[in-house]
């Protein structure tokens, strides 16, 4: 609206124009000031002390940061560190939100403590996804433990390989086709959650042909690509003369229609002979081809 037309307004329609842009001016003033306020919490001297002098309880985790990406692509970094003692930077680092960050502080000053890694996982706002990615990192301090716990880790060997695994080294690799889940867990960023996935995911394709499938798995931490190798020879084959539909669409490269193509094929013109054939099914790109040549057998 041009500024000459406002004056032909009435005067009381000029006033109500007025009252609806000044009130949308405060409402969005007030989002602004409440909502979108991203300030870090100020720390105390004792807080950042505290965790500038956390020790880890082994050698085990002292291993460069891993990166991750969080919803909406945001690049969050993952380290040893206990919620009871964390600063706001540390914090902020691994990807929590300013306001999670104050509500971590509301917490621990009106007395509330950490004393396992599942209370952690009840912060407002924590995504399962992060919580799973973040849970080998979260290291409870001695003081914040439960009396009970202490008295049970003294009658076992300091260093528990089962719940915590070493880590390896930057220079060693781990076979991806043959690795269980406790020898996945060995390398940096990978925890039970991504284990498992690895695990499920292989069994899924019937075997890695390259470590960059990996990355098929959602938010799979890049930087775990460089300790895995991957050996031929060791992917199972899918006989796509002989599997039913359903048998077919199981696998994660072979969608439902494309199932239906090859059955339909099949029933047709006879058994397929070569991934030539497929070609010339216009459900299949020769990306997919690629792709299923590592898989199919006749």
């Amino acid at each position: 609206m041009l500024l000459k037309e406002f004056f032909y307004f009435t005067k009381s329609d000029r006033k109500v124009i007025l009252f609806l842009l000044v009130s949308v001016t405060v409402v969005s003033g007030l989002f602004f000031y409440v909502g979108g306020d991203n300030r870090t919490t100020e720390l105390t001297c004792e807080d950042s002390l505290a965790v500038a002098h956390l020790p880890l309880s082994s050698g085990e985790y002292e291993h460069d940061h891993i990166t991750y990406r969080i919803d909406g692509g945001q690049k969050a970094e993952l380290f040893p560190f206990d919620p009871n003692t964390a600063d706001s930077t540390a914090l902020l680092k691994l990807g929590l939100r300013p306001w999670q960050v104050r509500n971590i502080y509301k917490y621990r000053a009106a007395g509330g403590v950490y004393r396992r890694p599942t209370d952690f996982a009840r912060l407002y706002g924590l995504t399962q996804k992060q919580y799973k990615a973040m849970e080998p990192y979260i290291h409870i301090g001695a003081d914040y433990l439960p009396a009970a716990l202490l008295a049970a880790k003294e009658r076992v060997p300091e260093r528990d390989t089962i719940q915590y695994p070493v880590k390896l080294k930057a220079n060693e690799k781990l076979p991806l086709n043959t690795a269980d889940t406790a020898a996945l867990r060995k390398v940096p960023g990978i925890g039970r959650y991504y284990a498992r996935e690895i695990a499920w995911y292989r069994d899924r394709l019937g075997g890695f042909y390259r470590v960059d499938q990996l990355k098929e798995i959602e938010g799979f931490p890049e930087e775990a690509l460089a300790y895995f190798t991957v050996s031929g020879g060791a992917i199972h084959k899918l006989n796509v003369n002989k599997l039913t539909l359903n048998q077919l669409k199981r696998h994660p490269y072979i969608s439902f229609y494309q199932a239906k193509a090859i059955a339909d094929y099949r029933r047709l013109k006879g058994p397929l002979t070569s991934l030539n054939d497929l070609k010339l099914l216009k459900d299949f790109t020769q990306t997919d081809i690629e792709r299923l040549s590592h898989y199919v057998e006749y």
